[in-house]
């Protein structure tokens, strides 16, 4: 049996480029891999890391069948390409939940509770001349999630445990949901003081977050992001932090990442992190464990473990 060539876009852990190799015939697609080469190239291993996997790039992979995403999000991928030329697109749905929500937790906590400003107010000697300033609290706050996949809901049971009002925003009803579902993410931001955006990045989600929203959380509005930069109006979201018209945000995802704007960077009410949300190593393994995975499926027997919405093909 002929093993199968597949081509990866960009660097995975370790771990993961061994088993890759390990299993399949790897191309590695940033050391440059002829045409020829990859014309018989049947699966991909995509990742955000990589850039998009537009339509040049799949034009010249005659043969593929699969595009293995390194990631839960797959905004990556031109997914209406995919789906025009029947390939299958999965994801890593599931593995990176509860990693995801333990971070976003994290976030929320340093950004009401002025954390990293405490530490370094520690660091930098100034705890001898005086005690650090009293801070925000989660207390007797009710918090919106924008978005109630898997990620959401985990993040919602963490928050139970804090004893907080919780509400969410969604695309499609969720009868089982055991928090009340608002209309609009407007409505919900109105009814929160504290808002988490966890929904997939795309046109679809492009500044859903944008300065109406902003200016509904209100002025002791928490915004929260771990979902994509794109879903925030980045350049509302600096004004609404200089000017007073929410309290505080907490981000670990950007616009353009890794490239930052000097005018965020400099707002002393935002805590920045460096997309860390599933960087943990035991879950960056089972992800790559997963998207490996679904290439083995695929190629022995045509099914995929964990699909994307799109290509579910009947």
């Amino acid at each position: 049996m002929m093993i199968p060539d597949v081509v990866v876009a960009a660097p995975l852990p370790p771990v993961t480029m061994a088993a890759l190799d390990a299993a399949f015939t790897v191309h590695r697609l940033w050391e440059g891999v002829s045409d020829d080469v990859l014309a018989r190239v049947r699966g991909m291993a995509a990742s955000t890391l990589a850039g998009p996997v537009g339509t040049a790039l799949l034009d010249r992979l005659p043969a593929l069948e699969i595009i293995a995403n390194f990631g839960v999000g797959y905004d990556n991928i031109d997914i209406s390409a995919a789906v025009a030329r029947r390939l299958m697109v999965t994801n890593t749905a599931g593995v990176l939940d509860e990693e995801v929500a333990d971070l976003t937790l994290g976030l929320l906590l340093a950004t009401l509770r002025r954390i990293p400003a405490a530490e370094r107010f520690v660091r930098e000697g100034r705890w001898v001349q005086g005690g650090f300033p009293l801070s925000p609290s989660l207390r007797g706050r009710r918090v919106g999630i924008v978005g109630l996949g898997g990620i959401g809901k985990a993040i919602a049971r963490r928050l139970e445990g804090f004893a907080v009002d919780i509400a969410w925003h969604g695309r499609s009803p969720q009868p089982d949901a055991l928090w009340p579902r608002y209309a609009s993410v407007e409505t919900l931001a109105q009814a929160c003081d504290v808002l988490i955006v966890i929904v997939p990045g795309g046109p679809a989600t492009r500044h859903l977050i944008d300065a109406g929203v902003l200016a509904a959380l209100g002025p002791n509005g928490v915004l929260i992001n771990v979902s994509r930069g794109t879903v925030v109006d980045e350049t509302a979201l600096i004004a609404a932090l200089q000017s007073g018209a929410i309290l505080a945000a907490g981000l670990d995802v950007f616009e353009h990442e890794p490239h930052i704007p000097e005018a965020l960077l400099a707002c002393e009410n935002a805590v920045l992190l460096p997309h860390l949300g599933s960087a943990s190593d035991i879950t960056r393994a089972a992800m790559g464990q997963l998207m490996i995975d679904n290439l083995s499926a695929w190629f022995a027997d045509g099914r995929a473990l964990s699909p994307v919405a799109e290509t579910r093909y009947a």
